[in-house]
């Protein structure tokens, strides 16, 4: 008799949580010096680089960046959210323009690091939105907020810094209301000729030293290169959120799938 590996049917990512309890992108952390943990180092990174945060995405990206959070956040314009919780939300980028393009009572935004917190409210109190925008220490994978607290959940390329991606999402989809939905912004592979390789070298090599000059991290931009590369990203992602609790997924590519928005309703 002839058996077959259950595992060889399988998608890559999931053999390698299949084997190690994890997926290939919870490995990937800043400093494989380090014995800390994936969380205390992202963390400690994003301390380290949030005075540039900012003007290293615009810089980095020509100012795309802006046009991807403005798509992801239209995903919700339909739903109308009034209660919103942006998770990783870093200096606030996505919280403050949710304010002008879909206008909700509230939003919450956690992140685990207070150095990009603490440059975010000051641009929440420049903009004059304190009453609208919070912004809390907090960790995806124990958010500390009741069941059913928000009418919609937006993670702008945070989730491939989540320690346990499982256990994160698993708490988004606890916090949000019944018919609420998630929208995630992350960046993705591309795979058209031409576009593959200049991205690879940009990426490979462009990125992570513009990163070393402007940023007191030498890692942190090698980071984001390697995460991504291991990032369970398109139709393998779509399956996580799928046994993660939601339904109606959804995955739209943009700018040559540099980036890719994902959609999920509880």
């Amino acid at each position: 008799m002839i058996f077959t590996n259950p595992l060889r049917t399988l998608p890559s990512f999931l053999i390698t949580f299949a084997v190690m309890g994890k997926f290939a992108h919870d490995t990937i952390v800043p400093d494989l010096a380090s014995n800390l943990p994936k969380k205390e180092q992202v963390a400690s990174m994003f301390n380290d680089i949030a005075p540039q945060y900012d003007f290293l995405n615009r810089f980095l990206s020509a100012g795309i960046d802006v046009s991807w959070r403005k798509k992801a956040l239209r995903m919700l314009k339909k739903d109308n959210p009034k209660m919103m919780l942006d998770v990783a939300t870093g200096t606030a980028d996505v919280a403050l323009m949710a304010t002008k393009v879909l206008q909700p009572e509230k939003i919450i935004g956690i992140d685990i690091s207070e150095g990009m917190l603490d440059f975010g409210r000051k641009k929440i109190a420049a903009a004059g939105l304190t009453n609208t925008i919070e912004l809390q220490t907090g960790d995806s994978e124990a958010i500390q907020f009741h069941d059913q607290s928000f009418d919609a959940v937006t993670v702008s390329f945070g989730v491939r810094n989540f320690q346990n991606l499982e256990n994160g999402l698993k708490e988004i989809n606890r916090v949000l209301k019944p018919g609420g939905r998630l929208v995630v912004l992350e960046f993705s592979r591309p795979s058209l000729p031409g576009i593959q390789q200049i991205y690879n070298l940009y990426m490979n090599f462009i990125t992570p030293g513009i990163g070393r000059i402007f940023s007191k991290s030498r890692n942190a931009y090698q980071y984001l290169n390697d995460s991504v590369q291991k990032f369970p990203e398109g139709k393998d992602f779509l399956r996580v959120l799928d046994t993660t609790g939601f339904h109606n997924t959804s995955c739209k590519r943009l700018s040559f799938g540099i980036c890719s928005i994902y959609t999920g309703t509880k």
